[in-house]
């Protein structure tokens, strides 16, 4: 006989009843990250926030698909606000885009189970990618549009290969961070690590800006017209 689930007896929440512990558990699936692999707590290889199981999860959410589906869409969210309050202030186009890299970077070092959420359910056809591509795409023209005076519409430099460059020049750090620790004779995530990273993607910033400015951009993120 299978085991009852009871959870299953535990009727969904109105969101008018979904407060402070609603917000908790989604607090706690967003820093938790690692849990999302699989479809809800312990699936993943990951723990549950503390506190929570899964007839909170059913009752808050509806279900845990439910819950990584609320969670998905806040990281996003959260992504873009990170982003966008790092070009805040103005500035040069160099201090505008090491700024950006730095939030880039923070905002994923304490998301760090996200890279591999996503390159599992994209390239395994998990249960979330339809959400990962809807969530992808607001993502992904605030960053073409915030590139848009370093980059070209179209071509090899054009927005949408630096966006797909720039994550991935960050977030890889953080897929392959496993199998690097070997090979490398240390934690690639400890800080002294971290902190060398960070300092190696601020060159490679400063490489594209000399490349980019060779190509005729000039430090206000305009093309030079002369």
């Amino acid at each position: 006989m299978k085991r009852p689930d009871p959870a299953h007896d535990i009727t969904p929440a109105p969101p008018e009843e979904r407060g402070d512990t609603a917000m908790a558990i989604l607090d706690g699936g967003l820093g938790v990250g690692v849990w999302g692999v699989g479809v809800g707590f312990g699936g993943g290889g990951g723990a549950a926030p503390a506190g929570v199981n899964n007839a909170l999860v059913f009752y808050y959410y509806g279900s845990k698909a439910g819950l990584i589906d609320r969670v998905l869409a806040r990281y996003y969210r959260r992504h873009i606000e990170a982003l966008a309050g790092a070009l805040d202030g103005g500035g040069t186009l160099r201090e505008r885009m090491h700024r950006l890299v730095d939030a880039y970077v923070s905002f994923i070092e304490e998301h760090r189970g996200y890279p591999r959420i996503v390159q599992h359910q994209l390239a395994g056809g998990g249960p979330f990618g339809d959400r990962i591509r809807e969530n992808l795409r607001p993502l992904f023209e605030w960053t073409r549009e915030a590139l848009s005076g370093l980059a070209p519409a179209e071509g090899p430099t054009a927005a949408r290969h630096l966006f797909v460059s720039i994550s991935a020049v960050v977030t890889n750090y953080y897929t392959y961070a496993p199998a690097l620790a070997p090979l490398w004779g240390g934690d690639p995530l400890d800080d002294a690590s971290l902190a060398e990273r960070r300092a190696h993607l601020h060159w490679v910033v400063d490489a594209l800006l000399a490349q980019l400015e060779r190509d005729g951009v000039d430090e206000s993120g305009q093309e030079d017209a002369t």
